[in-house]
């Protein structure tokens, strides 16, 4: 009897676990299956914003775009040379033997580069090989290569190199103006040397300012991991698209501590282009003098706009007036990207080339109008300047090493002479030009500058 009450109430409870197991094998929700390692969650990318944001959210596997980008991606060394002289002293001063003189490595850099063509055109930043003397490329896998400096635009910090290679994985190019805020990017570079390194984070921010020494501000801002060695790298969307050139960091140690800055891709895409086919970058400029509008400046003008990039002078002959522009109108968009803010108008003015048309959407008197602007160059007009030569010569600015022999800080050297009004007036290779009668000269654009001004009049030259 007793074990009988033991017995009936276990088979009873046995059977109730077995029937509710069932019931919740078939019927219930299933076990989430846990994430995989490499896959991180977050928003589906490379659409448009609105189907970004209109889209569910989904997994975003990032090993397929760092399989794409690390063999594109390239290690850049530089060295910058020093002569020393090496022999016996005692045979210079009791033999008369003159000393030998050699170069030697005196500093050597470490950055990244991005290829972009099968032939060997690499964009890297224009700060990794500044002032270098020689520049090594190392590929991902392993073959080594002097590359050839095609062009260098300080303003954007982007380099174009050249190495005589075929066959090569280029990166495909993506589109920077359709980031979006959250989306998932990979950085892929070189830091502390430590070859093919990739790091994932999220686009932080857009057209951001740094308050730095370049002309064009107006970077992509990520959490991605960025240290020294990274310079010139890629930076990835979840596709494996080039969308930036890794180019900065944000510390106070000069390590990264939380944001990275890079060159968005459709400004460093142009620059590449320009100074392949031309030699040197051709700047666009609409013709005015602006404000950034703020809620306080727009009180003060009276205006119904509380933001966008606010015309304080048109420049006469300029684009703009030609387009119709007035002063007092505000602008918000650029060929219908917003253009509020310096960074975003500045952003946008560089992927265009003078003699390009774009479409400025003004607010005037509270009403929206759109103008059609020719862009122009620094210039004042629409024609397209080459590296070809100034007046026959060649010329660039002055070496780190050269500034310290001459005692100089301004000033550009004649590199190449052909025939021409410089050559005709007594001028060699190797003359250094300082002053155009009484304008500093630094660089080709200002000795053109200087040229322009004085017309057919003669020049003095320092």
């Amino acid at each position: 009897m007793k074990i009988t009450k033991f017995i009936i109430p276990l088979v009873l409870g046995l059977a109730g676990g077995l029937i509710a197991y069932f019931i919740a094998d078939n019927f219930g929700s299933k076990t989430i299956q846990p994430t995989l390692q490499h896959q991180i969650v977050g928003p589906v990318v490379h659409k448009s914003e609105n189907d970004v944001l209109n889209d569910s959210a989904g997994p975003v596997d990032l090993r397929m775009a760092a399989k794409k980008t690390v063999p594109a991606v390239v290690n850049v060394m530089t060295v910058q040379m020093r002569k020393e002289y090496y022999g016996n002293p005692l045979e210079f001063w009791f033999g008369g033997v003159q000393p030998q003189m050699r170069e030697v490595p005196r500093n050597m850099g470490i950055g990244s580069g991005v290829i972009i063509t099968e032939d060997g055109y690499i964009i890297t930043n224009n700060h990794v090989i500044d002032r270098s003397d020689k520049v090594m490329v190392t590929l991902n896998d392993k073959r080594e290569f002097e590359a050839k400096v095609i062009g260098t635009d300080p303003d954007t910090d982007i380099a174009l190199l050249k190495i005589d290679a075929n066959g090569l994985q280029p990166i495909e190019y993506g589109n920077s103006d359709d980031v979006v805020l959250g989306e998932w990017v990979l950085a892929v570079g070189n830091p502390y040397n430590l070859t093919s390194t990739v790091t994932a984070g999220i686009i932080s921010a857009k057209a951001r300012q740094l308050g730095g020494k370049m002309n064009l501000e107006s970077f992509l801002q990520t959490d991605a991991a960025v240290n020294p060695g990274n310079s010139g790298g890629a930076l990835v969307n979840a596709k494996g698209e080039l969308i930036g050139i890794n180019t900065a960091i944000q510390s106070p140690t000069g390590s990264y501590s939380g944001y990275s800055f890079a060159v968005p891709v459709n400004v460093a895409r142009k620059v590449v282009s320009d100074l392949k086919e031309y030699g040197k970058v051709q700047r666009a400029m609409i013709g005015i003098k602006m404000q950034e509008l703020t809620p306080a400046l727009a009180k003060e003008y009276k205006l119904k706009e509380q933001s966008g990039i606010y015309v304080a002078e048109v420049i006469p002959g300029g684009a703009a007036e030609k387009a119709g522009v007035k002063v007092g109108d505000v602008i918000l968009q650029l060929n219908g990207y917003e253009a509020k803010t310096f960074a975003q108008l500045q952003e946008q003015l560089a992927q265009y080339t003078p003699g390009n048309t774009v479409q400025m959407t003004l607010s005037r008197d509270g009403k929206e109008k759109v103008a059609d602007v020719v862009l122009q160059n620094s210039y004042g007009d629409v024609s397209l300047k080459t590296g070809s030569g100034i007046l026959g010569a060649e010329v660039q600015p002055l070496t780190q090493a050269e500034r310290y022999r001459y005692r100089l800080n301004k000033g550009v050297k004649i590199t190449d002479l052909k025939n021409g009004k410089l050559k005709s007036a007594g001028l060699t290779e190797g003359y250094i030009i300082v002053k155009i009668n009484d304008m500093v000269i630094y660089d080709s654009e200002d000795l053109e500058r200087a040229l322009k001004a004085a017309g057919d009049e003669g020049v003095f030259v320092t």
